[in-house]
């Protein structure tokens, strides 16, 4: 029917558990693998924060870094014969030693770093053409090291750098750099010239943003950084989860319709705000946080109360609204034949009928005929298809309906109807599960059960299935008298 009046089938919503979709990120601070720890050391400390994303080329988070890798940076300077540059821009050095470049012989730098603080000849013993040493003022020293072809001379303590030492380092192919920092503070910012690959921790967990608060909650807390990835559907980061974050009180606004208990709600509607609900069954036992508007009005189909809205207002529905409302009053009350039926399903049909451009009896004939076409659909498709659980007198009772075009047909099935029931009370927990099948031609309903025997006995005189003349309406003829028959026996 939707596809005759051009309206989009809705959007199935398995559960409105909130979710890391619907929360307001903050400005995430990330940087590319490839920086100099440095700038997340900068970052941290102009930001204020405690940890820093680490993304690829592609901005997906490939690890993390934070308060306590960098001080495993800073405390990896105090063993400084075994300090290390992997390849790395001169440039980029000079900017984490605040350093000028006087020559600039190489382009990219690796090697082990050596602080020339042993007797000279033994530095020397030690170095390759791939080293680096740090030297201060003294220009012999300058000299030998840079005879010897290392990759590159560090000055320290803003030494002066004489003309042959340039000259020599020229010739040889050494970079010089100078720098305001002494030996030592050099040794500090080498580990800081390291990108950020290297520093990173690669077990940050990441979520996305289909994952509900309370598995967020679990995994935030279980990291050692207080702190997950929220990534999109392609793997980008997205922003950043952290216990600060998890404190807001997010939940998403529902609205009820043609329903009021919780049991019958969408799973998760105990971490939803409930901000209005339209209805015309009985109350049930569900609560808000404030009040809300509250529609309920004892007519034949919730769709009379949309149409009552349109009329009310002055408003008209397009013919698409139009033709699907009257599917919905014509379908919930068999064509108004129903005793739920009222005066007022009557005017909303009388009211959506030219809009709609349909003939009422057709398209109620035709929406019966629908209904009860059951071929190709199994047996446990149809008891799941129109079923509502109830809390009746401490009792959690669940109600299917199935239109059936004759008697015959359900009772050529009496054994397997009687198991799909036992199979539904026990995936539900159901104190008892019953099933009408309702002929609209005879207006009555064969009803079928699984439960403890006894209470079955107790509730209904006799084996089921039973036939219930008239009864025709589960809200209306049935509901009623079940519940006053669960009253009664729980007072016996």
């Amino acid at each position: 029917m939707l596809e005759r009046f051009g309206i989009a089938e809705p959007v199935f919503v398995p559960s409105v558990e909130p979710r890391l979709s619907d929360i307001e990120y903050k400005p995430v601070f990330a940087l590319p693998q490839d920086v100099p720890t440095v700038d997340v050391a900068v970052l941290m400390a102009h930001e204020g924060i405690r940890n820093v994303v680490i993304t690829d080329a592609a901005g997906k988070p490939v690890g993390m870094i934070g308060e306590h890798a960098l001080a495993n940076a800073y405390i990896g300077t105090l063993h400084l014969a075994e300090l290390a540059v992997i390849p790395v821009p001169i440039g980029t050095l000079a900017r984490v030693l605040s350093a000028e470049i006087i020559v600039p012989a190489h382009t990219i730098l690796e090697g082990r770093v050596y602080i020339a603080i042993d007797a000279l000849h033994v530095t020397l013993a030690k170095m390759t053409a791939k080293d680096i040493a740090v030297v201060g003022d003294n220009e012999p020293a300058q000299l030998a090291l840079v005879s010897a072809g290392i990759a590159a001379l560090i000055i320290a303590e803003g030494a002066p750098v004489g003309d042959r030492v340039i000259a020599a380092a020229k010739q040889r192919g050494v970079s010089v750099l100078s720098t305001k920092l002494d030996a030592f503070g050099v040794g500090k910012m080498i580990n800081l010239s390291l990108p950020a690959r290297e520093l990173m921790e690669t077990n940050v967990p990441v979520l996305t943003f289909s994952d509900t608060l309370a598995h967020a909650r679990q995994v935030v807390a279980g990291s050692k950084f207080r702190a997950a990835c929220v990534v999109t559907g392609d793997g980008t980061l997205a922003g950043v989860l952290t216990r600060t974050t998890l404190l807001d009180d997010v939940r998403r606004s529902v609205v009820l319709l043609d329903h009021n208990e919780a049991s019958q709600a969408v799973p998760g509607i105990e971490e939803a705000d409930v901000v209005e609900i339209i209805d015309h069954h009985r109350l049930g036992a569900i609560t808000t946080l404030k009040p809300i508007r509250f529609f309920n009005d004892p007519v034949g189909a919730t769709s009379t109360i949309i149409a009552m809205k349109f009329m009310e207002s002055g408003l008209s529905p397009t013919k698409g609204v139009a033709g699907v409302l009257l599917c919905g009053i014509l379908s919930d009350t068999l064509s108004l034949r129903m005793s739920t039926t009222t005066h007022l399903d009557r005017q909303a049909v009388k009211y959506l009928v030219p809009i709609a451009g349909e003939d009422p009896e057709k398209l109620g004939i035709a929406l019966l005929e629908r209904g009860m076409d059951l071929s190709g659909i199994s047996l446990d498709a149809l008891l799941a298809r129109d079923t509502k659980m109830f809390a009746l007198s401490e009792k959690t009772v669940q109600i299917a309906q199935v239109m059936v075009p004759s008697f015959e047909w359900n009772r050529e099935r009496d054994a397997a109807i009687k198991a799909g029931l036992e199979k539904s009370r026990a995936g539900s927990s159901a104190d008892l599960s019953l099933a009408l099948f309702t002929n609209v031609l005879e207006n009555a309903s064969d009803l079928y059960g699984a439960g403890d025997a006894a209470l079955l006995s107790d509730l209904f005189s006799e084996d089921l299935p039973a036939r219930l003349c008239g009864v025709m309406s589960r809200k209306k003829d049935f509901l009623p008298w079940l519940g006053e028959k669960l009253r009664k026996q729980g007072r016996v």
